[in-house]
């Protein structure tokens, strides 16, 4: 019918929405692919909008998915369904995303559990392949039904198919159904919305579906009453909402086709027996997670619903009073189709058989109320008849059907749906069920299923016997919903052990996971206290547990932007903690009581042990403690550690920490072609993931650049978002001080390092100490300037790097203008990597030289410093050196155009990749985009740089690698 009334043309008041997917189709034909995402009330129409795209794509090659109510938690089945057709071009994907793939569906043992970004990347590279033989289309219906890791993916998809020839259309149902998320991701995508026909074409379909005319007084009540709803207008009359004497006035004319609306398919009889062989396979694929729990009891509508709410309710309850007028048979026939979610007859046909059911009887009642269809698949006439029928049984006969489906579904192919329907069919606890629950959840939690593994727990812990088991299935399902970005459940079931009588080690779980759901709420500072709290609890039964309890408040402070007074919490406690080993708490204790001179022995035994020491457990407070000790080495060590084990492991987070911090150091070092590469690669995995952004080293990487514009711009974004506190102040601030003291704004850079210095902050008040030191010289602040050295040279002392003793040199050679001060400073940093602090050695020592007079003597240092600062690209403080050198009668050497200059950060980590030897799909891997974008990337970059071959480009200087 569908494709009848795309043939006839244009749907009936749906010009402007046909235009837009005619759009999007003609697009991704010319190879600029997109998405739009069409939201609507259910019955609006959008499946109808979905089949005209299909029409309207001759030639592309369609690819359909769907969600499903019942299978929300089933990892990657929308996926799988989309993918299936073209898993012939897997032998063409790079071995790891082929491995990815292959676990996300199940296709293959051994490959270890399936990764989000990876089988994404992997499904861009199939559709990519698949798209060089013909454009393909997506078609992806009930997208608010879809699966956790299905929904992330597809919306990773959408927003990298520009360069393809590939268009989406996704349809999703808003308002959100209650307890469903709200699309994972697709809600940011460019969406299209559906609202209702109006009153005249709403006659107009009316006119068109049915066979008689319609009586007048029936039609304007139908048009009233479904206010524009498509769904409405055609299920009202035959769901039971008219009598048939109501409906008609003599024909007139011939009957026409709907041009709006769902399909009606004629009835079909069921079998009379079951069908022979073996149960159909659902095109979802092999199920390890059993569907969601399907809702239970009628629909409330609220008081005050708006109509658009209303007519979907409205067409609910039609269907239910059909229902109910059905013979008990055929209503239990209903109930046991609607709560088996594969629409399998091989499941149905004997479940049915098993409660006695006259199948053929009870199949021929059910399918002339036109609410379902008996074949090869069971299918509904919409998926609000499906909720109608499990809606209208009671409770006991909802068990009932999942009882008598648990015992049709083989425990050896299928054990989770089996576990699932067991459960379901369970009206007191159940320990044995439980327990197969929970084993569920382990298979489940094996192939990256975090939303299953969190279903099959919840309800694992409702049918415990145990209060105690039941609080440990109920933390466990928070930590698994935790795990699925479920933040809002987690916190909600998390409720439910209070006063519940758990154990103090239950207590301090809870507490931590409360601290853990506060740190990935923007608003929700509480995250430490709620740690701090569970070490409290664990520090009489278990004080290993509770030192590691405090260690991650802190380092959760250290995250949310707070450290100062959680600090001060924590080694007030741990102080009276009983004996023990000298830990890291130890130190850190040490260097607030006694300084650096005390503690430092102590954090390098941390921070020396490579893999069995603070690293894998708290790298972020391994980091700032690196970087406190004025430690580049080991900050790299860390690093490299990072990205090995996030590239190993496919941990987003990890990975985004580690290429952070790469950047960081790389702007400290003054290789800001690196900095900005990391960044480009840090923000394309933060954009594949949807992470929140990270600040710190586009801070460092803009105060080292010295352009005041962009650097402004950026102090005043990051100051205005909600994550604005504590250290990301600090950090903004010391950034303030570096570009102020680079531009010769003196009094603006001291204001700043007082700022930054202001808290005490780990790392932040440490490195700040020089900017405020020449700042407060300049500005004839000497007081300052004595206590800030005084401070810096306890610091540096204590740790004896080369790097922090030479920033010290020269910053005590401000403060007393001796010459061996600033010649120390030089020769300690002329081995170490930190580029821009011995090019301010150079440019102090010069500056010094040449307010004694020695014009001769200080030029060698200015120019000196002009190269370094100059060739890194450090701009501002080029130009203050520069400035220097015109003041001794010298004019310095003008800097050519570099890469970095006529390229933006992307493009510049495309063209160091490539100039390594890296292929399109090597790079497009890397940065979770396809090759074709690679490749369109890489013709920017020849235009850009004036060549035209990737050997031009690795012999291009700029974008040599290092040594």
């Amino acid at each position: 019918m569908q494709t009848l009334a795309h043939k006839r043309g244009p749907l009936l008041g749906r010009r402007y929405e046909t235009e837009r997917l005619r759009e999007l189709i003609g697009a991704a034909r010319t190879g600029r692919g997109g998405a739009l995402v069409v939201r609507g009330e259910a019955g609006i129409g959008k499946s109808t909008l979905l089949t005209y795209a299909e029409g309207a794509a001759s030639g592309f090659r369609v690819l359909r998915a769907g969600g499903s109510q019942l299978e929300a938690e089933l990892p990657f089945a929308a996926l799988h369904q989309l993918c299936l057709p073209v898993l012939g071009f897997l032998p063409e994907l790079p071995a790891e995303q082929g491995r990815a793939l292959r676990a996300a569906f199940d296709l293959a043992t051994g490959t270890g559990a399936p990764d989000v970004f990876r089988a994404a990347l992997a499904t861009l590279g199939l559709l990519t392949a698949a798209g060089q033989e013909r454009p393909v289309l997506c078609v992806v219906d009930d997208a608010h039904w879809l699966d956790a890791a299905s929904a992330k993916a597809l919306a990773f998809l959408a927003r990298r198919v520009s360069a393809e020839p590939v268009a989406m259309v996704v349809a999703v149902r808003v308002p959100h159904e209650a307890g469903y998320p709200a699309g994972g991701g697709l809600d940011a995508l460019p969406g299209l919305r559906v609202d209702g026909l109006s009153d005249a074409e709403a006659r107009a379909l009316l006119a068109a579906q049915s066979h008689e005319t319609l009586d007048e007084q029936v039609r304007d009540r139908l048009v009233a009453e479904a206010r524009g709803n498509p769904l409405a207008l055609l299920a009202l009359p035959r769901a039971g909402g008219f009598a048939p004497a109501e409906l008609t006035s003599p024909p007139v004319g011939p009957p026409m086709a709907p041009l709006v609306g769902p399909p009606v398919s004629p009835p079909m009889a069921p079998p009379a027996a079951p069908p022979v062989g073996p149960p159909v396979t659902p095109a979802a694929g092999p199920l390890t997670a059993p569907p969601a729990a399907p809702p239970v009891g009628p629909p409330v509508t609220p008081a005050a619903a708006p109509p658009s709410a209303a007519v979907p309710t409205r067409v609910g309850h039609e269907f239910r009073a059909t229902l109910s007028a059905l013979p008990a048979q055929a209503r239990l026939l209903l109930t046991i189709a609607s709560a088996d979610p594969t629409g399998d007859p091989g499941l149905l046909w004997p479940a049915a058989r098993g409660l006695d059911i006259d199948l053929a009887a009870a199949g021929a009642a059910a399918t002339a109320t036109g609410l379902v269809e008996f074949g090869t698949r069971v299918r509904f006439f919409h998926p609000l008849a499906r909720t109608a029928a499990y809606d209208a049984a009671g409770a006991d006969e909802r068990r009932l059907a999942h009882r008598v489906l648990a015992e049709v579904t083989d425990p050896v192919a299928d054990p989770d749906r089996r576990a699932w329907h067991r459960a379901q069919a369970a009206a007191v606890p159940d320990e044995e069920v439980a327990a197969e629950l929970e084993r569920s959840a382990s298979r489940a939690r094996a192939r990256g299923g975090a939303v299953a593994t969190a279903a099959f727990l919840e309800r694992a812990a409702e049918l415990s016997l145990d209060a105690v088991r039941r609080i440990e299935r109920t933390l466990a399902a928070v930590r698994a919903h935790l795990d699925a970005g479920a933040t809002d459940r987690a916190a909600a079931l998390l409720t439910t052990t209070e006063g519940a009588g758990p154990d103090a080690f239950q207590e301090a779980e809870a507490d931590l996971l409360r601290g853990r759901i506060a740190l990935v709420r923007a608003d929700d500072n509480e995250g430490p206290t709620w740690m701090l709290r569970a070490a409290r609890r664990l520090a009489a039964l278990d004080p290993e547990r509770s030192r590691e309890c405090y260690l991650e408040a802190l380092e959760t402070s250290l995250l949310v932007g707070r450290p100062n007074g959680v600090m001060d919490v924590v080694l007030a406690e741990a102080k009276s903690a009983p004996p023990h080993p000298p830990d890291i708490l130890d130190a850190l204790e040490d260097l607030a009581t006694k300084g650096h001179r005390a503690a430092v022995p102590l954090i390098k035994e941390a921070l020396d042990g490579a893999e069995g020491s603070l690293w894998p457990r708290h790298p972020a407070l391994a980091i700032v403690l690196a970087a406190e000790l004025w430690d580049p080495d080991t900050h790299m060590r860390i690093i490299e550690w990072l990205l090995k084990n996030g590239r190993e492991s496919g941990s987003p987070l990890v990975l985004r920490l580690g290429l952070a911090q790469a950047a960081s150091a790389a702007a400290l070092a003054g290789d800001l072609d690196e900095a900005m590469a990391a960044i480009a690669e840090e923000e394309a995995i933060a954009d594949a993931v949807g992470g929140p952004p990270m600040f710190y080293h586009r801070l460092q990487l803009a105060a080292m650049r010295g352009r005041r514009g962009e650097a402004v711009a950026l102090f005043d974004a990051v100051m205005g978002t909600v994550t604005a506190m504590g250290q990301v102040v600090a950090n903004v601030h010391w950034a303030k001080s570096v570009l102020h003291n680079g531009l010769g704004e003196y009094q603006e850079a001291l204001a700043a390092a007082r700022r930054a210095t202001a808290g005490g902050d780990l790392f932040t008040a440490g490195f700040t100490l020089p900017e405020l030191v020449e700042a407060a010289v300049r500005c004839g602040e000497r007081p300052a300037a004595v206590a800030a050295l005084e401070s810096l040279t306890e610091r540096t002392e204590a740790c004896a790097t080369p790097s922090g003793l030479g920033v010290a040199a020269y910053t005590r050679g401000l403060v007393t203008g001796e010459e061996g001060d600033y010649r120390e400073a030089i020769a300690r940093l002329t081995d170490t990597t930190m580029l821009p602090y011995r090019a301010r050695a150079h440019l102090l020592y010069g500056e010094w030289l040449r307010r004694q007079g020695r014009r001769q003597d200080c030029r060698p240092q200015l120019r000196t410093a002009h190269e370094l600062f100059s060739g890194a690209g450090l701009e501002a403080f080029a130009r203050r050196a520069a400035d220097e050198l015109r003041a001794t009668g010298e004019s310095a050497r003008s800097r050519t155009a570099h890469a970095r200059d006529q390229l933006t950060m992307q493009e510049l980590h495309i063209a160091r990749l490539v100039a390594t030897g890296a292929t399109s799909k090597e790079v497009a891997a890397r940065l979770f985009l396809s090759p074709r974008t690679v490749d369109t990337h890489l013709r920017n970059i020849y235009r850009k740089l004036g060549i035209n071959s990737r050997r031009q480009l690795r012999d291009h200087q700029d974008l040599r690698p290092a040594g």
